[in-house]
Formats: structure tokens, C-alpha cells, sequence
């Protein structure tokens, strides 16, 4: 191989093993402007794009101990390196194909050292962010303890009505 290859094929390794989740994609007629465009918000995720022969990423893939399976992927490929919220990052790659019909297309992923299809990563595209699992889980710890609070609220309220209403009827 030669040596320039050579330092794409560790490059990529390197990438694959220092970010623990990323996505396959397959990309048909994406004009550089589209490219940049989708660079800029897979940076802004903290991601990264990185657009590579087949060869060189299964090569990559074998040394860093990924195996991927090479009839899997047809015609021109990439790779997005997920960045600080993995299912936030390939809620943009979806989002960003689905906005400019269909250029993207994911032919799978790899999430916390697990390979998945195409099909499994847009349905964890699905899933809730983890902002939103967070104000959720919160929802759910809150509502007993407002019940509470408005229970407590209404029984020291009722209280305090009584008192009024009784010294209204004392001083008639």
C-alpha cells in the first residue's frame, strides 16, 4: 500500500477507535456545497466526516477489531463520527437526508462497540435525545412529590379556613 493510503488507513483507525459510535453512510450525487453544509453540523454535534474508499475503511475496520461486511456497502462511502450525543448526531444525519431528498443514505453503525443495519441506527434515530430522557425521567420524579405537596397545601388551607370561619360566626 502505498504510504499515502497507509496514513488514511490510520487516520481512520485512529478515529474508529477513539469515537466509540459511528455511522455508515452511502451518498450518491452530494455537490461540495451539500458536503460542507453537512460537515458543518455534524462539527457542530462535535462529529466529524470522513469520506474514504471502501478498501481502506474495511482495512481500518479489521485493525482496530471492527469487522464490517463489505457487500453491505454500494457505491460511494463515509463515514460520521459521532460526537458528544451519539442518537442527537444521527438525528442530524436523518434530518439533514431527509431535508435534501435522500442524498444520505445510512447503511449502518456502530454504537457502543456493537455493529447495527441501516434500519436499527433510524430507529435509535427515533429514540428521545438525552436532554429529553432526562426531563422525563425528572417529570416522573416530580409529579408525586407536587401531589404531595398540593395535598399537604389544601389540608393547611382548609385549616386555616375553618379558623376563619369560625371566628366569623363568633363575632356575629
Amino acid at each position: 500500500m502505498r504510504p499515502e493510503k497507509e496514513l488514511l488507513k490510520k487516520e481512520v483507525k485512529d478515529k474508529m477507535v477513539r469515537h466509540s459510535s459511528f455511522v455508515i453512510m452511502q451518498y450518491g450525487s452530494l455537490k461540495a456545497n451539500t458536503a460542507n453544509d453537512f460537515r458543518r453540523e455534524i462539527g457542530k454535534m462535535g462529529g466529524d466526516v470522513e469520506i474514504v474508499r471502501k478498501r481502506i475503511l474495511i482495512k481500518a475496520a479489521e485493525e482496530a477489531g471492527i469487522k464490517l461486511d463489505l457487500s453491505a456497502m454500494q457505491g460511494h462511502i463515509g463515514l460520521v463520527f459521532l460526537g458528544n450525543d451519539p442518537i442527537e448526531t444521527t438525528k442530524t444525519v436523518f434530518k439533514f437526508s431527509k431535508d435534501r431528498d435522500q442524498v444520505i443514505t445510512v447503511r449502518g453503525g456502530r454504537f457502543e462497540g456493537k455493529l447495527y443495519g441501516g434500519e436499527d441506527v433510524e430507529k435509535m434515530s427515533k429514540l428521545p435525545s438525552r436532554n429529553e430522557m432526562r426531563a422525563q425521567f425528572l417529570s416522573v420524579l416530580e409529579a408525586p412529590m407536587a401531589e404531595t405537596l398540593a395535598v399537604m397545601d389544601a389540608l393547611l388551607s382548609s385549616v386555616v379556613y375553618c379558623l376563619d370561619n369560625k371566628s366569623k360566626q363568633g363575632s356575629e
